[in-house]
């Protein structure tokens, strides 16, 4: 990975994994968009009450990414799609040579189904899993591998959690007087689980950055 194309404060801050040449395509390619949401990386703050916060990708910190991005022309896209699939039949006595008119039309409806992003702009997919159940991953990756192949994007991004926030969910309690721990499961959303399902190419051809949030990026909390 080069790092020389990530900002070097962002590098203390957050993990970054590179699937595809992700980093690459967004540095050369998609520079504006880059810097987007490296702006917004910077901008993000969290506090421990907002780590104590119930509703997983409802709470405060999506939407610390909402502030920066929407005004940037960064939205929330959905899509749904059929298929027509047209046959051919072949000329007589020509082997390998088709007709131009299809002898038969089948619309297979609904072939796309329903698939959104958080953020799309240019050719850029963002999306942001915070606490949510890990299966959550396999959606996102379908999500992008289906606009990729349909060639509404190039390249896409998830960040998530890290593992070194881990220390901080250990040692906090919530408002209840349990550790934070037991409401960031290691069943929910955070690198590891995307990393795995990275590395076995649930991503299809769609180049991914995946960006882990370190605790380096909560105030209020004395970071060893």
């Amino acid at each position: 990975m080069k790092t020389n194309y990530i900002r070097e404060n962002l590098q203390k801050k957050f993990e970054f994994q590179n699937y595809g040449h992700a980093l690459e395509i967004l540095n050369e390619a998609f520079a504006s968009e880059w810097n987007d949401i490296q702006d917004a990386l910077e901008n993000l703050s969290i506090s421990i009450e907002d780590l104590k916060a119930a509703g997983g990708n409802e709470t405060a910190i999506p939407k610390k990414f909402d502030d920066v991005l929407y005004p940037l022309e960064w939205r929330e896209i959905r899509i749904t799609g059929d298929l027509l699939v047209k046959m051919y039949p072949r000329r007589s006595n020509q082997r390998g040579r088709f007709s131009n008119d299809p002898f038969d039309e089948k619309l297979i409806e609904g072939y796309i189904d329903g698939h959104n992003i958080d953020f799309i702009k240019n050719k850029v997919a963002f999306d942001l899993e915070w606490n949510s159940k890990d299966q959550t991953f396999d959606r996102d990756l379908l999500a992008m591998r289906t606009y990729f192949d349909c060639g509404l994007v190039e390249v896409g991004i998830i960040v998530t959690r890290a593992e070194d926030l881990n220390d901080i969910f250990k040692a906090v309690k919530d408002n209840d007087g349990k550790p934070l721990m037991s409401k960031y499961g290691a069943s929910t959303t955070w690198m590891g689980k995307l990393e795995y399902r990275l590395k076995s190419r649930r991503n299809g051809g769609c180049p991914i950055l995946a960006i882990g949030i370190k605790k380096s990026c909560v105030e209020g909390y004395e970071n060893e």
